[in-house]
């Protein structure tokens, strides 16, 4: 009989688990849960790399073993499933993205007396960890923590806020800053000399009316499928590029063969140029301007069988009739899901349905309303590409039968 106390599982928060139904925070599979809440660490509780751990909000597993933080994404895949009444017949094994391959994020900055710090915030918390070590971020972005500290504490600022967006372009990494203030000559050309001195591909200024670009020598740009897309400030894209190179192969070999396709919530094309080419047309479809504009420049200018359409699937979204003119659909909604949109498909004659998501729950529900629609779950594919956290995500292929 196994100790009541033993850590089975690993839930979806990041606790361990106890078979009776007890949690601990920090614990592995494996570990043992003593009466007096301590742990005895097991053989899948590992050392965390970071000093900022568990602290940092950018990370909450660094204590468990490769081995467990697999698991962990497949559980929460397949757990998603299984909450919802579905039991998946093929899973592929989990991706795990590497240390140190994170290519977009969010930092904070704030002054504190003299100084400033920067970086995630605390866990459940909205004090920031002053970062000065990070083992996701790719090298490129985080070699710029320090000057851009040392660029904020001669502000001067005792109220200073200011978030930072890091994107790592094709050019190089792209910096936003938002809630700053660039007013006379002296700071304007502390920003253009800090742009400069460490290369950035872009540093745009958002002090309350949107994102300007205050520098950025070339057109900033980033690549799908062969193809050169222009990066607005703050768009969204795959947070590592192996993770995005998972997801696009999954989705081009489930849909090799199909003739029409619509990629829904396409936003700058991720999926349409990898799909598009000799045989395939995609119809890329996208609410937000910035990145459908850029999407349909890019497919124009590259030539390739990309049609993109400005529209909301929220409030509007592809009607059956519409649906009923491609072989397959791919989509990519937000962490919410897609409900209405799922409906649309669900009544459809579309063959083949590739979903990508960032969140299990809400694409289990939306997986029901595929089902009962007449699709099958015919594979499911676990990918981790925020390492060491607990959001994961997920590639799956729905076929009529």
């Amino acid at each position: 009989m196994s100790d009541p106390g033993l850590i089975v599982r690993i839930a979806a928060k990041g606790e361990g688990a106890t078979a009776d139904g007890r949690y601990a925070a920090l614990a592995a599979p494996g570990d043992i849960l003593q009466d007096d809440g301590t742990l005895i660490n097991g053989a899948h509780h590992v050392d965390p790399p970071c000093r900022h751990f568990p602290e940092c909000g950018g990370c909450q597993l660094q204590h468990l073993s490769e081995n467990a933080l697999a698991e962990y994404v497949s559980d929460r895949v397949v757990g998603g499933a299984r909450g919802q009444g579905i039991e998946p017949s093929n899973v592929a094994a989990p991706h795990l993205s590497p240390p140190r391959s994170r290519r977009r994020a969010t930092l904070h900055a704030q002054s504190i007396g003299n100084r400033v710090v920067i970086g995630f915030h605390e866990q459940g918390s909205h004090k920031i960890i002053d970062m000065r070590e990070c083992h996701v971020l790719a090298p490129e972005m985080f070699a710029l923590v320090a000057p851009l500290r040392k660029l904020l504490e001669g502000w001067g600022g005792r109220k200073l806020a200011v978030d930072v967006d890091l994107a790592l372009a094709d050019q190089g990494v792209s910096v936003g800053l938002k809630g700053l203030k660039v007013e006379g000559l002296a700071r304007t050309e502390a920003m253009l000399d800090f742009a400069g001195q460490n290369g950035l591909a872009r540093l745009a200024i958002d002090s309350g009316f949107g994102p300007e670009a205050t520098w950025e020598p070339e057109p900033v740009t980033v690549t799908f499928g062969a193809t050169p897309v222009s990066l607005p400030p703050g768009a969204f894209m795959q947070a590592t590029r192996d993770g995005e190179a998972v997801l696009v192969a999954a989705a081009q070999e489930w849909l090799a063969g199909s003739a029409t396709v619509a990629d829904l919530f396409s936003g700058l094309g991720t999926f349409a140029f990898a799909l598009a080419g000799p045989g395939t047309k995609v119809l890329a479809v996208e609410a937000a301007r910035d990145t459908h504009l850029a999407c349909q420049s890019a497919a124009r200018m590259q030539g390739r069988p990309v049609h993109c359409l400005h529209r909301d699937l929220f409030r509007n979204p592809l009607r059956v009739e519409e649906l009923d003119r491609f072989a397959a659909v791919l989509l990519d909604p937000p962490r919410a899901g897609a409900q209405e949109q799922v409906d649309q498909i669900a009544a459809s004659k579309v063959g083949r349905v590739v979903y990508i998501s960032c969140n299990p729950a809400s694409w289990a529900r939306d997986a029901v309303r595929l089902i009962a629609g007449g699709y099958r779950l015919a594979e499911l594919r676990p990918v981790g590409q925020f390492r060491w956290s607990t959001h994961v995500e997920l590639a799956s292929l729905f076929v009529r039968d």
